[in-house]
């Protein structure tokens, strides 16, 4: 039952080596080989957008590959960069596009934006880790959310960044036991429940960032395997109510060991 969680811990126990593994996948090595052996090459914004190849393994690298056909929008987050707060890529929620524009900063670094380490490597190690979420998510959808969680979680400090994210939205209603109709609700109001029930500065500490993804996996799976019947038996376990479905004795366990309030 408890796939999630075994996939995670798999995965995560020795990252170098998962990355590694994925890094050298046929279809990785020689994109990846293309990217860091071209992206040298390019000087200007036009040139990045007019070699495909390079254009969408950064764009992907970036968590942006349902963006790639939107070139003129990608030139504006390009063109202004990042430095002017009211810059292009400062005024949107999802922070994907202020990261793209300072790995690939054009307006701040002009011919030399494709010399930098967050420009080269830095994409790689970003498209490989991109590559490994989507494979596990192929696999299982709990798994890729509960790596996404893992690769962001220090870089959030307001609930508001949760909410901007569908994937980290996803994650902290699971893991809480919220039901997703609460998106429709006032984003404040959301906001509160998020800061009422989780201490944010806890995602800063890498022990207390897995104990919450373990507690999601667990969650995940629970609602999975109990989808059809009419009370969630994970969600009982966390509410206090009474519990009218039976549940393995390992998921209770792992349950009540993964507890994760203020």
């Amino acid at each position: 039952m408890l796939s999630t969680i075994a996939d995670y811990t798999r995965l995560t126990k020795d990252m170098g080596k998962s990355m590694t593994q994925v890094a050298q996948e046929p279809d990785v090595s020689r994109d990846t080989d293309y990217f860091l052996s071209h992206i040298g090459n390019v000087k200007t914004i036009d040139d990045f957008l007019g070699d495909y190849r390079l254009y969408s393994y950064a764009m992907k690298a970036y968590g942006l590959s349902d963006m790639t056909y939107a070139k003129a929008f990608m030139r504006k987050v390009l063109t202004e960069g990042v430095t002017d707060k009211d810059a292009f890529a400062n005024k949107l929620s999802d922070t994907r596009y202020r990261d793209f524009a300072t790995a690939f900063n054009f307006a701040a670094n002009g011919a030399n934006a494709t010399q930098t380490t967050a420009a080269t490597t830095g994409t790689a190690t970003q498209y490989v880790t991109q590559t490994m979420e989507q494979n596990a998510g192929d696999q299982n959808e709990g798994l890729r959310l509960a790596l996404y969680f893992t690769r962001k979680a220090s870089s959030i400090t307001s609930p508001y960044q949760i909410l901007a994210d569908k994937a980290l939205t996803q994650v902290v209603q699971t893991a809480m036991g919220w039901s997703a109709t609460i998106s429709s609700s006032d984003i404040d109001a959301q906001a509160k429940m998020i800061t009422d029930k989780i201490d944010l500065t806890d995602f800063q500490d890498p022990t207390k960032v897995t104990k919450f993804v373990q507690r999601f996996a667990a969650m995940w799976d629970a609602t999975q395997t109990q989808s059809d019947t009419s009370t969630n038996p994970a969600l009982v376990l966390i509410g206090g109510a009474s519990a009218s479905v039976g549940l393995d004795t390992d998921m209770l366990t792992t349950l009540q060991n993964i507890r994760f309030n203020r």
